[in-house]
């Protein structure tokens, strides 16, 4: 079972990919902090904001797998598709689907008045292109640190 965990440790691709992800949730606290002015710790385990981990996840896989199997290997091709449909889910279905939720809580608060209606949708979901961009270079550049290890 060590030795299981010690193969896990030592695989640069996922150590890669992990890292870029928590590096990535841990700059949304920060950049929300900044922004805010309020310390917020569920942006530490939330969806959305900047930037993007999902994207910073991915595109540090892929690169990683690009780093150590090559940009012509099936593995690199996996990674790459399975990147560009996050990327493009995080800033298209998702950002849309958090556009809808922010016009029915509007929706939802005037109607309080007349009705009991208790509702609350989270709006924070996906990505501006912004936040889409810089979870992409967080994740190559993460990549590219881990490659040179």
């Amino acid at each position: 079972m060590n030795e299981f965990f010690t193969a896990i440790l030592q695989n640069v691709v996922l150590m890669s990919a992990l890292t870029a992800w928590l590096i990535a949730q841990i700059l949304k606290v920060i950049i929300n902090f900044i922004t805010q002015s309020e310390m917020d710790i569920e942006r530490l385990f939330g969806a959305g904001g900047m930037p993007s981990s999902h994207t910073a996840l991915v595109v540090a896989l892929a690169s990683s797998v690009a780093f150590h199997d090559g940009a012509e290997s099936t593995f690199f091709a996996l990674a790459f598709v399975l990147a560009s449909i996050v990327m493009y889910d995080a800033a298209g279905v998702r950002n849309a689907a958090g556009k809808q939720a922010k016009v029915i809580n509007k929706l939802v608060r005037q109607m309080r008045a007349e009705h009991t209606v208790d509702i609350r949708l989270k709006e924070l979901l996906g990505h501006s292109p912004l936040e889409v961009l810089a979870g992409a270079l967080l994740g190559f550049a993460i990549a590219y640190l881990f490659k040179n290890l």
